[in-house]
């Protein structure tokens, strides 16, 4: 056998002892803040210096509940279910880099743009909105997010 097939597993061993090898695995994140029982879902992940969250309704905490109301409601707890999830895992809404809104009725996406102010502040993420036939719960508006996790 030749001498440079057993310098092989050395150096997969390094490699794998690598911090890229650390940061190449996600970490599959539930603060338990926002979602209560067992979902199929984690609330976010993080994957190197990226958080990835789930898409976000304007559920109460911990129930699979929309708040009661109608659109605004929903818009204003979605974003502060979106705070508490960025909290619980050490950042903020200015981390946040890209959005993507799905609306139930495109008529509402001027309201949202005016309730997204109350939270994002100038330079504010990239976002995409969407109008969708239906969500989950019957709600009238989800969002999902991206964010830096970077130091």
């Amino acid at each position: 056998m030749s001498r440079h097939f057993h310098s092989i597993p050395v150096l997969l061993l390094l490699l794998a002892m690598s911090p890229l090898a650390a940061a190449a695995a996600p970490e599959f994140l539930n603060s338990g803040k926002v979602l209560g029982g067992d979902m199929p879902f984690s609330e976010a992940v993080r994957h190197g210096d990226t958080l990835y969250l789930s898409g976000q309704l304007g559920i109460t905490p911990r129930t699979m509940t929309l708040v009661a109301g109608g659109f605004r409601p929903e818009a204003m707890q979605l974003l502060a279910n979106l705070r508490t999830i960025l909290e619980a895992n050490g950042r903020g809404t200015q981390d946040v880099i890209r959005c993507t809104v799905m609306l139930a009725d495109m008529a509402d996406w001027p309201a949202f743009n005016e309730i997204w102010r109350t939270v994002f502040q100038k330079p504010f993420p990239a976002r995409t909105a969407i109008g969708v036939q239906a969500l989950a719960l019957g709600a009238r508006v989800e969002l999902e997010c991206l964010a830096s996790a970077g130091s």
